[in-house]
């Protein structure tokens, strides 16, 4: 039989893409300093820049702790997107030098993908990056991407953390400075690095009762002119300690128990072990990243055609070992956690569901599943964070793994005996934000990429032969789709 190849396919994505919206010589994600600077210097070399923060992400996206881990801490005027757009301008004088020099720039707006062709693509008409409002969806073309998307909290599960009022020193600090929006009033931190000791300082700056640090090992580990200040300022520290459950009511955390059996009134529990460096966009575009326990965990390397900024690109390398430190937070909190503590919030999958491989109570348990453990997979090699992904939820649902993927991949290595980064971290892909699908369902498609689309998404019709699509034929096939008749 003789083969012609001379046709065209009409299902081939080839020359079907929507264009971009635009071109940017540099399109820079994230308006924090590292980013404003980014852009200035761009700007100033004559090139075309766009300057994008998700920032201010709205009530909805807070209150699933994206990209922050809020802690349902926000009070209501973070509803008003006008007011905290003024907000932050307000306390980011830096953007209108941007905007005088030329940048242009989206505030509100979330950089879900980047895009361009490689082994899994190749019909791009250009590398593009993918962007979102509160309205819609749309792309833009770039030359070169810079990302400055910051740091984001470790969550970390103890008994009770799953309320509202147990939240991340990040989201914190932002919900003190830059939108003057924190609805608590009394706060124990958890950790007592630089990072915790800042956040005390700043929260009792700022009015709000720091009722004191835990620290679980036996002496502070952050800076000794900050251990002073706290000291100073009358705050406890409470060493050689963990945290062992939060206590709550209807409006959340109104206590904590600590591993001593002390007990501290608080609405607030600040999750402050550490920043981990915010990776989502260069690893959903297959970028390579590297393990640097001194520069907060997971970091862009090599050549990945980005480049990365600020804690994005690592925290400042001063010689501590954020690794060790946190996989010593995890042993001590798993040491006072029960079996059914969760672990994935969005899912509700427990410690035990995660270490036995098990879907979270919502779903039935067959008896094959119920045979299967963390042992089990183990004795086939090592465990695979997105295959017990896929197997428990864990990762699966709206924060889409903020609050777990870290602490998913600690307790596998430590269940495994083996050192963190031994167990890979579970794979990001786009969209790294969580995107309503009416903002997506407006995509505005031309004809051609419409013209197959019952082939793309799997139905019957994709098995009629090519020559044969767009006929009678398929017209047939599509009645007896539509009438039940195909089985």
């Amino acid at each position: 039989m003789k083969l012609n190849f001379t046709g065209t396919d009409i299902c081939a994505i080839n020359g079907t893409r929507s264009a971009p919206e635009a071109h940017y010589n540099t399109v820079v994600v994230g308006a924090g300093p590292s980013g404003i600077a980014a852009a200035i210097d761009a700007a100033k070399a004559g090139l075309r820049v766009l300057l994008v923060d998700e920032n201010p992400v709205s009530g909805a996206l807070m209150g699933n702790d994206v990209p922050l881990y809020f802690g349902g801490r926000m009070t209501a005027a973070t509803q008003n997107t006008e007011r905290m757009l003024g907000a932050i301008f307000m306390s980011m004088p830096a953007l209108e030098t941007a905007m005088d020099a030329g940048v242009e720039l989206l505030l509100g707006t979330t950089a879900w993908g980047v895009y361009r062709n490689g082994p899994g693509v190749a019909s791009l008409p250009e590398q593009v990056v993918g962007l979102a409002d509160a309205e819609r969806s749309w792309i833009v073309g770039f030359d070169n991407i810079i990302l400055a998307t910051g740091g984001r909290d470790l969550a970390i599960a103890f008994p009770g953390w799953n309320q509202p009022g147990v939240m991340g020193a990040a989201a914190l600090q932002m919900l003190l400075t830059r939108y003057e929006a924190f609805a608590g009033r009394r706060v124990l931190v958890i950790g007592s690095h630089d990072l915790a000791l800042e956040t005390a300082l700043l929260a009792k700056e700022r009015g709000i009762d720091v009722v004191g640090l835990v620290e679980v090992r036996a002496a502070p580990q952050g800076r000794s002119e900050l251990t002073t200040k706290v000291e100073a300022a009358g705050i406890a520290l409470y060493c050689g300690q963990t945290i062992a459950s939060a206590k709550g009511g209807i409006d959340g955390v109104e206590s904590a128990t600590l591993s001593s059996g002390a007990e501290i009134a608080c609405d607030t529990i600040c999750v402050a072990i550490g920043l981990i460096p915010s990776i989502e966009l260069v690893d959903a575009m297959h970028g390579e990243r590297a393990l640097n326990a001194q520069r907060g965990g997971y970091i862009p390397k090599g050549e990945t055609a980005v480049s990365a900024v600020g804690d994005c690109a690592g925290l400042t390398d001063t010689g501590f070992d954020h690794i060790a430190y946190r996989m010593e937070w995890m042993r001590a909190l798993s040491s006072v956690s029960a079996d059914d503590t969760i672990i994935c919030q969005c899912e509700e999958v427990t410690r035990a569901d995660l270490i036995g491989v098990q879907p979270p109570n919502y779903l039935t348990r067959p008896a094959p599943m119920c045979a299967r453990s963390l042992e089990t997979l183990l004795d086939d090699g090592p465990a695979n964070p997105d295959q017990i992904k896929r197997l428990t939820r864990a990762g699966m649902g709206v924060c889409q793994g903020r609050r777990c993927r870290d602490q998913v991949a600690m307790l596998l290595a430590i269940e495994a005996d083996k050192p963190f980064g031994t167990i890979p971290l579970a794979s990001h892909r786009a969209p790294v934000r969580p995107l309503p699908l009416k903002i997506l369902a407006e995509w505005d498609e031309p004809a051609a990429l419409d013209a197959a689309w019952d082939v793309w998404f799997g139905i019957p019709t994709q098995w009629v032969p090519v020559e044969d699509l767009n006929t009678p034929y398929q017209d047939e096939h599509r009645e007896m789709l539509y009438t039940g008749m195909y089985k």
